[in-house]
């Protein structure tokens, strides 16, 4: 596949550098998602049906359920071969020791006032399915939100065209503490979580990943629901020095891109020999990759920097979703990194850890967001509430002021709620 390669001051200069999620030209995906959430928020589970058998190919007979219960996600668990029972629990220990040390508790401010913490109570979580399993989304969404206080916490997730879901993917929900698991997908599923159906209950949250077509419906619920993300396709950053193995970072450029045709891996290095060898190794590969049509789909560029200094200018600039830094010393950088969803350090730390297994989450910020968003965590699914306690002595300091204002913005009625209460003096 070609391999774009652009010393700094292109790239710079290229829109590709200033990439950002845009779903303003998608006029006619967009039509169709305002209409399934109306038609699912008027009609629920009769619409849910229709789309279910247009979109997934199934969809339960009027009186069976969609749900999947907390004793069939138990089975599952237990039918689920022993090795991959093993690794499911190992990464949720690692997760759920991370995130464990998001702790967050009432803050106290000055006298009378307090900040309280508290977490959503029902939360819905998307997980993608049909064609492919996703059992590590699971334990990345459910356990944050459970360690949060989360007390009712459900998933949504496509079904096959006889109406069952992985087995995995139940045993993930068992291991990670889902109450229920929903067989239903896409835009329709996000539509129901948002406005709740007689089957599947109104939440007040939504995390996960998905398609373009959950991408909107996201978009279009926002308001009505909270949301974690309005997500664009993944996305990998390489920052390498010349003592870098090519082999390792061609395989991790292609470990992203095999995601999805419009996923970005970018390398940047101060070598050019590196680049020449990585370029090589990623063509050599590329050969041998089952995903090879879509890894050849993706955005792959290589930048030439002058330095490192100067590859961490264009890391900030870009804000990549997953940045790894291997170059000698790596952790000697981590101080310029003010943009990226999650940092890998060194010449084993691979992504695809951090996919399944290191422990911190794989819901990242894309398409240049983590400039102003974070990683799924704990904090996702708590919310603040201020509270002040105000004596009459407090009123009587804070009067004057407060009435100057609200004149002042022509609020005659805020003046007049604290000039009641001093009109018994």
């Amino acid at each position: 596949m070609p391999i774009r390669r652009y010393r700094i001051g292109d790239w710079l200069d290229s829109p590709l550098s200033r990439r950002r999620l845009d779903l303003s030209g998608l006029r006619e995906e967009r039509a169709v998602v305002e209409e399934i959430v109306a038609r699912v928020a008027a009609e629920g589970d009769a619409a849910l049906r229709q789309y279910g058998r247009r979109f997934d190919g199934w969809a339960p007979a009027e009186g069976e359920p969609f749900a999947v219960g907390r004793a069939a996600l138990e089975a599952a668990r237990e039918r689920l071969p022993a090795g991959e029972r093993a690794a499911l629990e190992l990464a949720a220990r690692r997760i759920r020791a991370f995130h464990a040390s998001q702790a967050f508790a009432d803050v106290a401010g000055p006298p009378g006032l307090k900040l309280l913490t508290r977490p959503v109570r029902r939360a819905g979580l998307y997980v993608p399915g049909g064609r492919a399993s996703y059992p590590s989304t699971v334990l990345m969404t459910a356990i944050p939100a459970r360690l949060a206080g989360v007390s009712e916490l459900v998933v949504c997730t496509p079904p096959a065209a006889d109406g069952g879901l992985p087995t995995a993917v139940l045993a993930a929900a068992a291991i990670a503490g889902v109450d229920e698991v929903f067989r239903t997908g896409g835009a329709q599923a996000i539509a129901a979580l948002a406005y709740g159906t007689a089957s599947i209950p109104r939440v007040d949250f939504i995390a996960g990943p998905g398609n373009i077509w959950v991408t909107l419906a996201k978009k279009e619920v926002f308001g009505v629901v909270g949301v974690d993300a309005i997500a664009g396709p993944t996305e990998i950053m390489v920052v390498a020095d010349g003592r870098a193995r090519p082999d390792y970072v061609a395989a991790d450029l292609a470990s992203q891109m095999e995601h999805d045709p419009l996923a970005w891996a970018v390398l940047v290095t101060d070598s050019a020999a590196l680049a020449d060898a990585v370029e090589e190794e990623f063509t050599g590969l590329l050969r041998r990759l089952d995903r090879a049509e879509v890894v050849t789909a993706a955005h792959l560029a290589v930048i030439l920097a002058e330095d490192l200094e100067q590859a961490f200018q264009v890391v900030n600039d870009f804000g990549p979703e997953h940045l790894e830094i291997v170059a000698e010393d790596p952790a000697r950088w981590l101080p310029l990194v003010e943009n990226a969803g999650a940092v890998f350090l060194g010449d084993y730390a691979a992504v695809t850890l951090g996919d399944y297994v290191i422990g911190p989450n794989h819901t990242l910020p894309t398409s240049g967001s983590a400039r102003f968003s974070s990683p799924l965590g704990v904090y996702s699914f708590l919310k603040r509430t201020s509270v002040a306690s105000v004596t009459r002595g407090d009123l009587q300091g804070l009067q004057e002021a407060a009435r100057t204002l609200a004149r002042m913005e022509g609020l005659s009625a805020h003046a007049n709620a604290v000039e009641v209460r001093l009109s018994d003096e």
